[in-house]
């Protein structure tokens, strides 16, 4: 039996022609070998597997070629690439830095340079994970780098360029490769099963391909274990059987049923899947990238970023059709949030059922308006058609669960106005308790009056006898045609205090985007103070502080007048004087202050010799 060479050695390439998916890379040096403007030292970074040593070996071969092609490549014939093709040169050398990292290493590296060639006109030495070096190593590599012989040329090969040392950096011509798209990684796929005579299905490739990663090398190592899986015949089905890859059908099915609000019928598939030996968050991050798949389809300038077959491509065309915009931003917020709450989760199956509830809640009639922001992490009942079948057949039970009785009104007594002969005296009409203090679960803190009985509002209708400088309330209700006049609701100007001003202040903060998350900290520390009954005052640390607050005071005042139904309230803001700030105590100063409570503390300071800092 012949010996057996795994395709990504098989197939390495051998010229810059045959290389995939670096094509600017490529022609680029293939233009420095042309015009003979070759630098001393290179840096080829980027992934792993996408040709990083092969360019480097087959730059190294080019530029010690006797005849070169009219194309600028090696003609393969003379001795040097004979040499090189059958690994005998001694004008490349290759160095291994995650093995070799010592500054004896780059030592006996720097020997070797000084040797001229005996063929050829250039030595290349290739170092493969340059980052693995040691700092000194890196250290005692400079100089040379910087000023090699004229026959030396470098060519540094790593994956993670932000290792390197900045001073290394700065002395190499610098080349980024790129991931290997869908489609290339595809077309060198038939090519080799073209080669070896394997019949392969374009989806079947088109899975490996995705699973590669954007690695060359990766695929073809995949395309290999499938073929020897498949006997030669690698189908769709066979792959994703292998590879244990999700069938992409599922994620169409699924999606088609959260459109629908059909929840039992994604549970199901649900089950069907993790049965099939799926985990969860292996499903949940295929369904965030499906949503995000669909969300690129519906708009023809980024169909380009699906990486998928004609076919499939369709089907996605399809369905995104389908979906509407809001809907995949927010499901694909909803999968994000399942992504990340996953590995703290104790009961992982319930997180992924919960997360499929609330996206086929995304589209029913009731959903909330979309904003921008994330989605309410409410589940709606999905028995809501059984509730209110059984509300229709008990209207009683309905009527008691939901009474159309308002609260029951409770009267102040009357207040003593002074009359006179002109007017005579006005009663003070009944009140009702004002809404912030009625006990609901929506209410998170019941204010105190400063006047008067708990939950009473003592309004008092304007007379001639009140005093000129006493506040004027608004209209009372016992005003002929005030409801008519003014068909907006009008607040009842109830009694407030501080602490009622300081509990709604920290709930507009609470309420502010996430985009004012500063502006809120800084809200969070101010304690506003009340001035007077209406009015209440801000003090903050200087005057750009304030221009930020009295920007932002209409709303805070209608956020307050609509709080404590009182409409008169006013808000003050100014920056704090320099007599009111309060200065932090120097060492020193504390050090005297701790003297007066206990005056032994100096005599053991002048015992021990000690001295402030």
């Amino acid at each position: 039996m012949e010996d057996y060479i795994v395709s990504a050695r098989k197939y390495r390439p051998m010229n810059f022609d045959s290389v995939v998916g670096q094509r600017a890379l490529t022609t680029t040096l293939k233009n420095a070998i042309a015009t003979g403007k070759l630098a001393h030292a290179y840096l080829f970074c980027g992934p792993r597997g996408v040709g990083k040593t092969t360019c480097a070996r087959i730059f190294a071969k080019t530029i010690n070629c006797q005849h070169l092609t009219p194309e600028g490549e090696a003609c393969g014939t003379c001795e040097s690439c004979q040499a090189f093709s059958e690994q005998r040169s001694y004008n490349i050398h290759e160095l291994d830095a995650a093995s070799n990292n010592s500054v004896e290493d780059i030592r006996t590296l720097i020997e070797q340079v000084r040797i001229p060639p005996q063929i050829g006109q250039y030595k290349v030495f290739i170092i493969d994970e340059v980052h693995m070096l040691s700092t000194a190593a890196f250290n005692a590599f400079l100089k040379t780098l910087e000023e090699p012989p004229h026959h030396a040329i470098f060519i540094l090969a790593t994956t993670e360029k932000h290792k390197i040392l900045p001073t290394i950096l700065s002395r190499c011509q610098i080349y980024d490769f790129n991931r290997m798209n869908v489609n290339d990684t595809v077309d060198h796929l038939k090519y080799v099963a073209e080669k070896e005579g394997i019949n392969a299905e374009t989806e079947a490739l088109n899975v490996i391909a995705q699973k590669a990663d954007g690695g060359m090398r990766d695929a073809l190592s995949i395309f290999d274990q499938v073929v020897s899986f498949t006997g030669g015949n690698v189908t769709y089905q066979r792959v994703i059987e292998n590879l244990n890859v999700l069938d992409y059908e599922y994620y169409f099915r699924i999606t088609d049923s959260l459109i629908g609000n059909k929840v039992p019928e994604a549970m199901l598939l649900l089950n069907e899947i993790l049965n099939k030996g799926f985990d969860g968050h292996h499903f949940i991050t295929g369904l965030a990238s499906h949503m995000r798949d669909l969300l690129v389809s519906r708009d023809s300038s980024t169909l380009p970023l699906l990486e998928v077959s004609d076919g499939v491509r369709a089907r996605y065309s399809e369905q995104a059709q389908r979906c509407e915009t809001k809907f995949l931003y927010r499901a694909i917020k909803v999968c994000n949030d399942c992504d990340l709450n996953y590995r703290a989760s104790k009961n992982k199956r319930l997180l992924v059922e919960i997360t499929l509830i609330q996206l086929a809640q995304l589209t029913t009639e009731d959903a909330d308006t979309w904003c921008g922001r994330s989605p309410k992490k409410i589940l709606k009942p999905l028995f809501s058609k059984l509730a209110a079948d059984t509300h229709a057949v008990n209207p009683q039970a309905n009527a008691e669960s939901h009474p159309e009785t308002p609260a029951p009104v409770v009267s102040v007594p009357q207040q003593k106005v002074p009359t006179n002969a002109a007017q005579p005296q006005a009663e003070a009409p009944a009140t009702k308790r004002p809404p912030f203090l009625q006990t609901t679960q929506q209410t998170s803190k019941i204010p105190v009056l400063k006047q008067g009985q708990l939950g009473i509002s003592i309004r008092q209708p304007f007379t001639s006898a009140q005093p000129a400088n006493s506040p004027t309330p608004v209209q009372s209700a016992a005003t002929p045609n005030a409801a008519s006049t003014n068909a907006a609701p009008a607040y009842e100007d109830y009694i407030f205090n501080e602490k009622d001003i300081i509990h709604y202040w920290l709930d507009f903060a609470n309420k502010l985007p996430i985009e004012e998350n500063a502006t809120a900290g800084r809200m969070k520390n101010m304690r506003p103070q009340l001035l007077n009954d209406t009015t209440f005052e801000v003090t903050v640390e200087n005057e750009l502080v304030v221009k930020t607050m009295q920007a932002m005071a209409p709303q805070i005042i209608e956020h307050m007048r609509a709080q404590l139904h009182n409409s008169k309230i006013e808000m003050k803001v100014r920056a704090i004087e320099a007599s009111e700030a309060k200065r932090a105590y120097s060492r020193v100063e504390q050090f005297q202050m701790m003297i007066k409570k206990n005056p032994a503390l100096q005599k053991m300071k002048e015992a021990l010799g000690l001295e402030l800092d």
